[in-house]
């Protein structure tokens, strides 16, 4: 039994909301079209990443003091916001500042909806969970991509405004959840000086068990792969392969379910390969998929890529999410999760600019980068993943 069903079903729909992103099938398309580079693309990206790294850790703490429900309200105001300004957004300064509102919503939200999850679950079925709440960001996606090809091909700034009422619905949802207490334990206030104690003791666990940091530096890797790759270079690479613009609203729709069967077959899957076995296997065909896109721009493969690459990143997202929840220690949930998060954005904020700069001397270059960034992924989480499957350890088949 979960302890809080209705808190798991709001996150669901509040999940699925904020995942209809009607203009994503040309995110691209649209801020080149709106006066902004590939480069200037993942510039803002890595100065958002940047953002959201310095912000992490004061989110988390104002979490685990404030309560989650709280700060998920703040967090998704902030969302709304962040795509009203995009729909009035015109150049790199708009676009920048849009990226930075995002930035700080993301912060808040990061840690804390998993944390707030883990918590309405009970700490029961927790791939499962996390699994379905991925699910659900991509079945709005789903319906979004599905909608633009059908409604506002022709018309960006109509898909960016449709965008913020979806926004706008996930944050009356976030209105009526609850906070739930650790369990077995009272939830309590923390002063800033505690948070800064929990802060840094999560930092301190985290550099001391360079397994688990090279995990989550390794899953850092597959996921901004994916992100960079699925989200803007894909258009790029759909055009070198001569697919028409026409087009890319259906290929988005097959990507978009991609992720939502990586995100229902992760379990099972794991409890059938061992999440050892797995995660190897799925790393090593991302970056298998990468280097074929660097190698040959054919629409079919380019296409087939793509959509492999989205299935395995998200496989994998539901076991690393269980892997990061298990290894928290203490009640400060958030705090502890705000702070892994950290060394993934670390991460991203070199790998979206080194993306970025490989794009400008062509999209093979980029891919290649892809390839290689996977391969080293999936090296460095094989160990904390065997540990995980060991005998006495903690499992993430869900």
């Amino acid at each position: 039994m979960y302890k809080n069903r209705r808190n798991i079903c709001l996150l669901y729909g509040a999940a699925l909301l904020q995942g209809m992103v009607f203009y994503a099938p040309v995110a691209t398309l649209y801020r080149q079209a709106h006066g902004v580079s590939v480069f200037q693309i993942t510039l803002i990206e890595s100065v958002s990443l940047a953002l959201m790294l310095l912000l992490e850790v004061p989110w988390g703490a104002a979490a685990d003091r404030i309560g989650y429900r709280r700060t998920l309200l703040l967090a998704n105001a902030l969302y709304l916001l962040s795509k009203l300004i995009f729909w009035r957004a015109d150049g790199f300064g708009m676009f920048l500042l849009e990226r930075v509102v995002l930035a700080a919503s993301l912060a808040g939200v990061s840690g804390c909806d998993a944390a707030l999850l883990w918590r309405s679950a009970g700490g029961r079925n927790g791939a499962r969970v996390f699994g379905r709440y991925d699910a659900m960001m991509t079945i709005g996606l789903l319906a979004a991509s599905t909608a633009f090809s059908f409604f506002w091909a022709e018309d960006y700034a109509a898909a960016a405004l449709a965008t913020g009422v979806s926004a706008a619905g996930a944050l009356l949802l976030t209105c009526f959840l609850a906070d739930v207490p650790e369990s077995g334990e009272e939830e309590e206030q923390r002063d800033a000086r505690a948070s800064a104690r929990e802060t840094f003791s999560a930092l301190r666990r985290m550099a001391q068990d360079r397994r688990f940091l090279s995990f989550l530096i390794g899953s850092a890797l597959l996921a901004e792969t994916n992100q960079t790759v699925t989200v803007f270079l894909s258009q790029l690479q759909y055009v070198k392969s001569g697919i028409p613009v026409q087009s890319m609203g259906c290929l988005y729709t097959a990507l978009t379910l991609a992720g939502i069967f990586g995100a229902w077959a992760s379990a099972r899957c794991a409890a059938h390969l061992g999440t050892a076995r797995l995660g190897k296997a799925l790393f090593f065909t991302a970056g298998a998929a990468c280097a074929l896109m660097a190698a040959f721009a054919r629409p079919v493969l380019s296409a087939a890529c793509i959509l492999i690459l989205r299935l395995c990143a998200a496989m994998f997202a539901p076991a690393a999410m269980e892997v990061k929840n298990a290894a928290v220690q203490g009640s400060a949930r958030a705090t502890a999760l705000s702070v892994f998060s950290m060394a993934a954005n670390a991460v991203a904020i070199v790998t979206n600019l080194a993306f970025g700069r490989l794009s400008d001397r062509g999209v093979a270059y980029a891919m290649a980068f892809g390839a290689l960034l996977c391969a080293a992924g999936g090296m460095m989480t094989r160990g904390q993943l065997a540990r995980a499957n060991a005998p006495g350890g903690r499992s993430v088949r869900g």
